[in-house]
């Protein structure tokens, strides 16, 4: 809410972002004040039953969330930088909530896949951009080392998913790990067709968003519970 308040401005003049609630006035902007502190109290409330980890990841979670809203996201590599730390740490936040320890393995892949996404954000912004985004860092001509950055990003993601199936903690863990291996060729089919199709000016500049609503990701994401489940 914050960060669409300090947003407010910038949105008004984009060609989507000038349908959201704030921007577009559905939603007063002094409703949008008053519900910071209400969501705020809401949050402490919930995270005060379950365990202190949890409680310190999010009190973590909103200064750099907040340190992101009032100037970092102006910062070019920074503020995707910090998206992907945000992402990463919402990982940690629901293992410490269920009580399930995240590996070094998991973190790894998620700081690189989540790196990629976030400059994929930035680079269907920016393949449509004209002129410098309002509020934003970037120029029209940081379109290519935006799109090379998040590829390389992306596919050192599933490089980390393929030394991790080659590592001797995955035979601990699954009966038939040779399966998993099919995980690596998906997750680079499928970064690869996001990419391609935001360099097309196909994807909006929320990816995802996009995946939840794209029939090839469903497809995907189907096939790699199958491949999961077999090697179980």
């Amino acid at each position: 809410m914050l960060n669409d308040l300090s947003d407010l401005d910038a949105d008004r003049r984009h060609p989507r972002k000038r349908l959201r609630p704030l921007a577009s006035g559905d939603l007063p902007v002094g409703v949008g004040k008053a519900l910071i502190p209400t969501l705020l109290l809401a949050g402490a409330l919930l995270a005060s039953q379950l365990p202190w980890q949890f409680a310190a990841l999010l009190a973590g979670y909103w200064m750099a969330a907040l340190a992101y809203s009032l100037g970092l996201k102006k910062r070019p590599i920074l503020d995707v930088a910090l998206l992907a730390g945000l992402y990463t740490v919402r990982v940690y936040a629901g293992g410490a909530a269920a009580g399930v320890p995240v590996s070094e393995w998991l973190a790894s892949f998620a700081m690189f896949f989540f790196f990629s996404l976030a400059f994929l954000k930035r680079g269907a912004e920016l393949v449509r951009a004209v002129e410098p985004l309002p509020g934003r860092g970037y120029r029209p001509d940081d379109r290519a080392p935006v799109f090379s950055m998040g590829v390389a990003s992306g596919y050192l993601s599933a490089l980390v998913l393929a030394l991790y199936i080659s590592s001797q903690d995955v035979h601990r863990l699954y009966a038939k790990p040779g399966w998993l291996w099919l995980l690596c060729p998906l997750i680079l089919y499928w970064l690869s067709d996001l990419w391609l199709r935001a360099r097309r000016m196909e994807i909006d500049d929320d990816p995802l968003l996009f995946a939840l609503r794209d029939r090839t990701s469903w497809v995907v994401a189907a096939i790699a519970a199958a491949v999961v489940w077999l090697s179980v």
